[in-house]
């Protein structure tokens, strides 16, 4: 029994990523077709054609430029990480999450074992992980208020960006309030913990899945280790990640603007809000790396804004092409790299062994102790 336990877990895993990528499948080819219907392959094409040497030039550094933002993010939440030990380990795991059913959760494991290779701790990673996608989260749920309040300003706001305004202010609110009282004391956090297990209890016992255990344990290591990095990083982790996410709006901004798509035609605050919502669509993983339905999203409301289709999905595809595509090329040469790559220096940041000696490693794959 103790051996057909991990083949069922191994199965159900397997059944679990094969749904995700026929629910990819279809979705991509349902938006496919329903774009169809309205734009001119030709035209589009042509729209990219037209565009000058210096407009894919600036096009191209500004990719270049948005890939190194995502080590900067990882920077401020892994003291001692360098620059392109950082950029290795971002693209790496960023083209699984773009390319494999499930890939977010992939690239975590990768996460873990990257950074294990250069000495720190699974408990240090955690920290990484957890604190970078909380501050991710609250600015995916901050940037859509902002756009919206921009637009409103410019006299634009309609009744429904209103109500989005509203409900993207409670979700934030709720977010931060939540994030607030599980950092306020230890006793706090391990009630939020209990509170979540029994949660998760329950929703898994639908599904016939086992109960979990220790989620009030982990809360608080969590909260003890959270406070010690937000309290003296806070402003850089905030400062990186709103760069690395203004960096991806910047790259459609400037699309859309090198094709013909004018600000008379669509203002730079309603491509902001409308490229905040994506990102926030981007949320629940329905496609590796929300191909197909980021386009869809993307291009459905630039056109419903006011932008020609053929210009708005030729920017679209261009964007696309330097923040989905480019990275899965970067990302496998740099996990290649990594895997060929023989690491002997001990990170500044990298946690010590026992009597304070330092843990170095011969490859990514074998520890050593100094």
């Amino acid at each position: 029994m103790v051996e057909q336990a991990p083949r069922a877990a191994s199965r159900r895993s397997r059944t679990r990523l094969l749904l995700q990528g026929l629910l990819s499948l279809v979705l991509v080819v349902a938006i496919t077709y329903y774009l169809r219907r309205k734009i001119d392959p030709a035209q589009t094409w042509a729209a990219i054609t037209a565009m000058t040497w210096p407009e894919l030039t600036t096009l191209g550094l500004l990719a270049i430029w948005n890939l190194g933002t995502y080590a900067f993010v990882w920077m401020s939440v892994t003291p001692g990480l360098g620059f392109w030990r950082a950029m290795v380990m971002t693209q790496a795991t960023t083209a699984v999450a773009n390319t494999v059913p499930g890939g977010s959760a992939i690239g975590i494991g990768m996460t873990y074992t990257m950074l294990g290779s250069w000495g720190y701790s699974r408990s240090r990673t955690t920290t990484a992980v957890l604190v970078s996608g909380v501050w991710n989260s609250f600015i995916k749920l901050g940037m859509p208020v902002l756009a919206l309040a921009l637009v409103a300003l410019q006299g634009r706001a309609t009744g429904g960006r209103v109500i989005a305004a509203l409900l993207g202010i409670a979700g934030l609110a709720a977010a931060v309030v939540v994030f607030a009282l599980l950092l306020r004391s230890e006793e706090q956090a391990r009630r939020f913990g209990l509170l979540a297990g029994r949660v998760a209890t329950r929703l898994l016992g639908w599904v016939r899945r086992p109960p979990v255990a220790g989620w009030e344990l982990a809360t608080v290591k969590f909260r003890a280790r959270t406070i010690g990095l937000v309290e003296h990083r806070w402003v850089p982790i905030t400062v990186t990640s709103l760069v690395s996410h203004l960096s991806l709006y910047v790259v459609l901004l400037v699309a859309l603007r090198d094709v013909g798509v004018s600000d008379a035609e669509v203002g730079w605050a309603e491509v902001l809000a409308i490229f905040a919502f994506a990102r926030l669509a981007t949320a629940i993983p329905l496609t590796p790396g929300g191909v197909g339905f980021v386009e869809g999203v993307l291009v459905t409301g630039l056109v419903g804004a006011g932008g020609d289709p053929d210009e708005v999905a030729a920017a679209v595809v261009v964007y696309r092409a330097l923040t989905w595509a480019l990275p899965i090329l970067v990302g496998i040469g740099c996990y290649l790299w990594w895997r060929r790559r023989s690491w002997t220096t001990r990170l500044p940041g990298a946690p010590r062994g026992r009597h304070g000696e330092a843990t170095v490693t011969a490859s990514p794959h074998r520890r050593i102790r100094g």
